[in-house]
């Protein structure tokens, strides 16, 4: 499949071979942290938090040679700027095939920004149940936090200024 180019303006900071060893790494720091695997699930933010989800998902599959529960979380009726929206929302909906009480949900999304997806992440996982424990891992951290929110696991902590967007495109 040809890469579609990207705009002059915009840097490349991740190319593909350094977006696998962040998944690797950050499946590998999962597994290390706690070897209980019976009550790990694997939850992705969508869009771009369920697609990094898997891979890790994956990841953890290859290395322990088990499938651990995978499910998708749409947070769109949590955001607290719902009212910005001119149309109606789109909503993807939300997968979790699991019982989340008494698990240990890795949550997982593309970029850590303010902490307010992440915010309505939580809002919406304890919707479903009341899990033991419930941490972060994101492909990219940039800083700036509204909230007092912090990841378990980055793959890569880049710096940016507020007005400068990170956009994550995966293959």
């Amino acid at each position: 499949m040809a890469q579609k180019s990207v705009p002059k303006h915009w840097r490349k900071v991740l190319d593909p071979e350094t977006i696998s060893r962040s998944i690797s790494r950050i499946s590998y720091e999962i597994l290390e942290k706690d070897r209980d695997l019976k009550r790990l699930a694997i939850v992705g933010v969508r869009t771009c938090g369920e697609i990094i989800a898997k891979r890790i998902q994956a990841k953890i599959a290859q290395i322990e040679k088990i499938e651990v529960p995978f499910g998708v979380i749409d947070i769109t009726l949590y955001r607290d700027d719902l009212y910005n929206y001119r149309s109606q929302p789109e909503l993807k909906g939300t997968d979790l095939p699991f019982a989340i009480t008494g698990s240990r949900i890795v949550m997982v999304d593309d970029v850590l920004y303010t902490g307010r997806t992440i915010r309505a992440a939580l809002d919406a996982i304890i919707d479903f149940g009341r899990p033991d424990l419930v941490e972060l891992a994101c492909l990219v951290d940039r800083g700036h936090r509204e909230l007092p929110i912090r990841a378990d696991y980055v793959g890569k902590n880049l710096p940016t200024e507020k007005n400068q967007m990170i956009k994550v495109r995966l293959a």
